[in-house]
């Protein structure tokens, strides 16, 4: 199988049809689908959203053994990840015979692995599916890290751990000093990652959010819906505007262009939630609105997108 000049795009879990949706909308080409990696013709397409990792240089090898193939990845000089897909358990040997790689879950705030990562499957078991160059720095494009079971109250907090390991530029973290906002806040899982920084954090929503977080003198909760926020009820810059408010993507974008038109705001992170079919035009509305800006999904996202502009 010839897959020079195609790139394999890794579709996040459950949303497969999504990806291949916004393949459709681009009218680009599908070559290849092995499960939920999909090979398109071309280079990387920068609009696509719905993947997880990229393969960027896909290539097929005749194996004979489990040694010959692992000594085969190794004169690359590559670390390889391994992607289950057929021959699963000798895919596995495969990956056991290769230089050792830790893919524990990480700690926020840990450094993103600066060397290059490989990823490799077997189509069956003479036939090697491999990639010298791959977009994420993590296994499989999955960030998943050594949650915090007490403090944060939901789970929401991973999606700013993931989003800001993946901005991966200390100079824009929010810091002590740092005026950010979190609107729609309830429980208070983004004001908890925001306060955990230092920053000062103006936290709004109609439903009060933690007690613990109340008591933080990092906080302050205000009992007020995000929609009714203008620019010029601040009187300082907005380091950062954070969003994960359950709403429908055209309102929220109403609201983020309201803030960044004002020249107020630094950088955004918002959650783009869909309230059923996903809303591909919108989605485009923010990236047309906000030049530089960027949508993501998640490891940690469900079927929602994540906004940044930085």
């Amino acid at each position: 199988m010839n897959l020079t000049k195609t790139t394999g795009y890794l579709t996040t879990t459950g949303h497969k049809a999504d990806f291949l949706k916004e393949v459709s909308l681009y009218d680009l080409k599908v070559v290849a689908e092995f499960g939920r990696l999909v090979f398109l013709e071309g280079e990387l397409n920068l609009k696509l959203v719905w993947y997880q990792n990229a393969w960027l240089s896909p290539k097929t090898a005749k194996i004979e053994s489990i040694g010959k193939a692992a000594t085969f990845l190794k004169k690359t000089g590559r670390n390889w990840a391994h992607y289950p897909l057929e021959c699963i358990r000798r895919g596995e040997l495969i990956a056991k015979a290769l230089p050792y790689l830790s893919f524990n879950p990480i700690n926020f705030g840990d450094e993103i692995p600066k060397a290059p990562l490989g990823s490799f499957s077997l189509l069956d078991k003479d036939t090697l599916l491999y990639s010298l160059e791959c977009t994420s720095a993590f296994k499989n494009g999955e960030v998943v890290f050594n949650e915090d079971k007490v403090n944060p109250p939901s789970r929401a907090y991973l999606k700013l751990w993931e989003a800001f390991t993946l901005i991966d530029n200390k100079k824009i973290l929010p810091g002590p000093g740092d005026l950010t906002l979190d609107v729609g806040s309830c429980p208070g899982g983004w004001t908890w990652v925001l306060a955990n920084f230092g920053a000062d954090v103006y936290s709004y929503d109609k439903a009060p959010i933690d007690e613990r977080l109340m008591e933080n003198e990092k906080v302050s909760f205000f009992k007020q819906s995000a929609f009714s926020l203008e620019p010029k009820d601040f009187d300082r810059p907005i380091k950062w505007f954070c969003s994960d408010i359950i709403c429908y993507p055209p309102k929220l974008l109403n609201l983020v262009k309201k803030f960044y038109d004002s020249g107020i705001v630094e950088n955004f992170i918002c959650t783009i939630k869909f309230q059923g079919e996903t809303d591909f035009t919108t989605m485009n509305e923010y990236l047309e609105h906000i030049p530089g800006s960027k949508i993501y999904h998640l490891y940690n996202n469900k079927h929602e997108v994540t906004w940044v502009k930085v």
